[in-house]
């Protein structure tokens, strides 16, 4: 599956914020659910003030149990969770 230019473009701002120091870590809430989150940020200046532009957020727990990665087998496909109790 092919990644979309805007990630890819947001990917390489992270890159070079990361290469030039330029990364934060922000403690937020979640817009939606009022839970704190812990925020990946770029920083940026803008006039002599800090501008942090979030990227993305630390996962709680064990990460591996939050994302299911492409499938090997099928280039447009995602590896599907394993459902017990599942009839066909």
């Amino acid at each position: 599956m092919s990644i979309p230019a805007y990630a890819r473009s947001n990917f390489q701002t992270l890159l070079r914020a990361a290469g030039d120091g330029n990364l934060a870590l922000m403690a937020c809430l979640d817009a939606q659910t009022g839970s704190p989150r812990y925020v990946i940020c770029a920083v940026g200046r803008d006039d002599g003030d800090y501008v942090f532009t979030p990227f993305g957020h630390l996962t709680d727990g064990n990460p591996y149990d939050a994302y299911l990665p492409p499938d090997p087998g099928d280039p447009d496909g995602f590896v599907r969770p394993d459902v017990q109790g599942e009839t066909s």
